[in-house]
């Protein structure tokens, strides 16, 4: 697979995006009406949210689709997916008060359940590839928001697996490919150059870095891992020391340490 060009964005496959959505949102919901109180009440990853407010916060995620795109649209320039993924990082305050809020609501999942209902009746719609989104941060064609959904659900059924040591979470394969791209792409959006050859078989490679190009040959300095160990760096559930110290994670080049440069979300 070429290196994603610098200059032009990545598009992404609306049907795939769509069937990928529902196959990964329905998942998450058959885990989530299988979870007891005990389980809602575990820890997890993130900081203080037990799994009652993960649930809470997808059901949220879900129910953005619906929600925004019934918002009036102002005809404000539409952001990409690199952009969204770059502004997430000044949301955390906010996203972490509307878990904590709706976690304490009423019966979370039941909420999940209505609010995949809703997704998916979004992703059965008859929409065509101009129609827009209004979110929090700006306007966005629905095709890119719906690969934001993607990131939501397949990060945060990671962050569920983990809190409930489940090793096989079955990620759909489109939505694990979309992710790992969109989070290469955003680094690669971020720390611009050619100097690093960033890998993660078998769904994305981009060029990354300031520093001398690379242009043919072995490149010089190369970093590789693996599709949830890249979407856990990029989105700071594990450190670049963690990754390399359980060996998923390879680095060869004076200029390959990326610590610096990560997470790529908040």
């Amino acid at each position: 697979m070429p290196p994603a060009s610098r200059s032009r964005a990545r598009t992404y496959d609306r049907l795939k995006s769509r069937a990928a959505l529902r196959a990964q949102a329905e998942a998450i919901r058959g885990l989530a009406r299988s979870l007891g109180d005990e389980q809602l009440a575990l820890p997890t990853r993130l900081g203080a949210w037990r799994v009652a407010e993960l649930v809470a916060h997808l059901a949220t995620a879900f129910d953005a689709l619906p929600t925004f795109l019934a918002a009036p649209d102002d005809g404000q320039p539409a952001m990409t997916v690199s952009d969204w993924a770059a502004g997430t990082r000044g949301a955390a305050a906010a996203i972490a008060e509307d878990a904590e809020e709706r976690a304490a609501a009423g019966d979370l999942r039941e909420a999940l359940n209505a609010a995949v209902d809703r997704a998916v009746a979004v992703l059965d719609a008859d929409l065509g590839p101009e129609t827009r989104i209004v979110h929090r941060r700006g306007a966005m064609l629905l095709d890119d928001y719906l690969v934001t959904r993607l990131v939501e659900a397949v990060v945060h059924a990671d962050d569920l697996a983990d809190a409930l040591k489940i090793n096989d979470f079955p990620h759909d394969r489109h939505a694990l490919a979309s992710v790992c791209r969109l989070l290469a792409d955003a680094f690669a959006a971020q720390a611009p150059g050619g100097a690093v050859e960033l890998r993660i078989p078998p769904f994305a490679v981009v060029q990354c870095v300031e520093g001398p190009r690379h242009t043919r040959g072995t490149p010089p300095n190369v970093v590789e891992t693996s599709p949830l160990p890249w979407i856990r760096l990029a989105t700071g559930r594990t450190t670049w020391a963690q990754a390399l110290d359980v060996a998923e994670l390879t680095a060869s080049g004076e200029r390959s340490d990326l610590s610096s440069l990560l997470p790529v979300m908040g």
